[in-house]
């Protein structure tokens, strides 16, 4: 009897078997969980792709503007459609409901402070507002009882009583743009007053109308700016005078972020600007073959002769684009073109018949029975064949280059329009005259009625000690919504990124 018990005690044969029935649940449970950590891996990654998805939607719209919280939730709802894949109920759509959006003006400088659906953050610190001009990036919540918890095949609930996982992506997009082809100057807001109910941005007065046909003058000042100055920002180029020449900055600005740049030698803003209308001031002749210093197909000027330096006639035998009439200094602008005859005697000078109505072709309002701009008067002449045509003699001036002896200069680009600043000195004054920070009010595209003239034409145009006229220039274009859309296409770079 004791020997059986022996050799039972020691019989192995079936032990695999025991070992087998001991793990084999806990084989079973950690395949199962090895499968549920798949499947929330997965279908965190295609939520995830959701909401980062709708928060790119929504940054893109941020662009500062009084809309732009509106475009932003238009955005998002119109991509919500988008359909996901879930676990437990198979093609499944995503309603508006499923998610938390929130608009910010910030996030927390550490990607590990935690930030709610509501945009506080773990340290109580609140990003989120309201205001569609201070917001510029949105994050995107998915809401935990929306779609994103599915029932676990591993028997043990991990984060709800129901023994299902909890996926809850969330995304951070912001609103990112850049303008690259512009001229580092920037020109006060001139129809900003120092009560912000009479006070327009640029583009509320390019929509209205109340840009269209009027003439500008800006000038440099070294304080209290407001309209009618201009000041300098910061760029990389060793020469102002050679970035206001070929009309770029050399750098990509922010849109919400300029620095500005102390200090300025007027001469070089004159010569850069000149070489438009096929004048080569002192050392900027050696470019007058170069095609960066190409001048526009028309440089009409009401000037006889000369490559150097702006001279206009005196005579009245030449004219360059008339200036405005009723120019009020203190706000930097004239009155805009009421009738036709403003034109009648610039036609027949010029052109030596009946001023012929040219066509309203830029006015923002849709117009075209007001009477053109200084830009479309431009454009009529090169668009009908008239740039060749002879002023009065003897100075039979025509608006054909004949200084640049590079390749003859074509109608676009057009190189009498540049890009440029716009921003609200009277609110920024603090800011203007110091290598600050500043967010501008918009950017515009101005067309330059005339060369810049020297108050004291016997000196060098580059020399810092001559006076200077202010600059003559049409505002033709705006960025935003109620824009042309000729300098956004061509100028700005817009970009969403997710920074969570």
């Amino acid at each position: 009897m004791l020997g059986t018990i022996r050799e039972f005690w020691n019989d192995q044969r079936g032990i695999a078997m025991i070992l087998v029935s001991v793990m084999l649940p806990v084989l079973v449970g950690f395949a199962l969980l090895a499968i549920d950590m798949s499947r929330a891996s997965g279908l965190h990654s295609d939520l995830q792709k959701g909401v980062d998805a709708l928060a790119l939607a929504g940054a893109a719209e941020l662009d500062g503007r009084a809309d732009s919280i509106t475009r932003a939730n238009n955005a998002i709802n119109n991509l919500v459609a988008n359909r996901t894949l879930f676990s437990t109920d198979g093609l499944h759509q995503i309603a508006r409901a499923d998610i938390t959006v929130a608009y910010l003006t910030g996030i927390p400088a550490s990607d590990d402070t935690g930030l709610g659906a509501n945009g506080v953050d773990a340290n109580g610190v609140t990003w989120a507002s309201t205001d569609p001009t201070a917001v510029s990036l949105v994050v995107v919540t998915l809401n935990a009882s929306s779609g994103g918890t599915f029932e676990s095949f591993f028997p043990v609930s991990f984060t709800s009583g129901n023994g299902g996982f909890d996926i809850r992506p969330q995304a951070v997009a912001g609103f990112v743009q850049s303008i690259c082809e512009t001229v580092p100057l920037f020109m006060c807001n001139p129809f900003e007053t120092t009560t912000p109910a009479t006070s327009k941005t640029i583009q509320q007065a390019f929509a209205s109308g109340d840009t269209y046909g009027r003439e500008f003058r800006i000038l440099k000042v070294d304080s209290n700016p407001g309209p009618g100055n201009f000041g300098l920002i910061d760029n990389n180029l060793s020469s102002l005078r050679d970035a206001i020449a070929m009309g770029t900055s050399g750098v990509c600005y922010n849109r919400n972020a300029l620095t500005t740049k102390t200090g300025v030698t007027l001469g070089q803003v004159n010569t850069g600007l000149n070489v438009r209308f096929d004048l080569y001031s002192g050392s900027l002749n050696k470019y007058d073959r170069d095609s960066n210093y190409r001048p526009a197909s028309n440089v009409r000027k009401g000037q006889k002769t000369g490559c150097s330096k702006y001279d206009p006639v005196t005579d009245g035998t030449a004219l360059p684009l008339p200036p405005g009439t009723n120019y009020n200094d203190s706000k930097g602008m004239s009155d805009p073109i009421t009738a036709q005859n403003f034109w009648s005697n610039y036609w027949l000078i010029n052109h030596g018949t009946a001023y012929p109505n040219v066509p309203s072709a830029t006015n923002p309002t849709g117009s075209k029975t007001a009477p053109a701009s200084r830009f479309d008067v431009y454009k009529y002449e090169i668009a009908n064949g008239l740039v060749g045509d002879k002023s009065k003699a003897p100075t039979k001036e025509t608006g054909t280059p004949s200084c640049f002896k590079g390749a003859t200069p074509t109608p676009d680009p057009d190189r009498r329009r540049l890009n440029m600043a716009i921003v609200n000195c009277i609110a920024n004054q603090a800011k203007i005259n110091g290598h600050t920070q500043l967010k501008p009010d918009g950017y515009v595209s101005v067309f330059i009625n005339t060369p810049v003239q020297k108050q004291d034409n016997t000196k060098d145009p580059e020399d810092p000690s001559a006076g200077e006229k202010p600059i003559s220039l049409e505002i033709v274009d705006v960025d935003g919504a109620f824009a042309n859309n000729t300098l956004v296409d061509k100028a700005f770079r817009n970009e969403a990124q997710l920074y969570r």
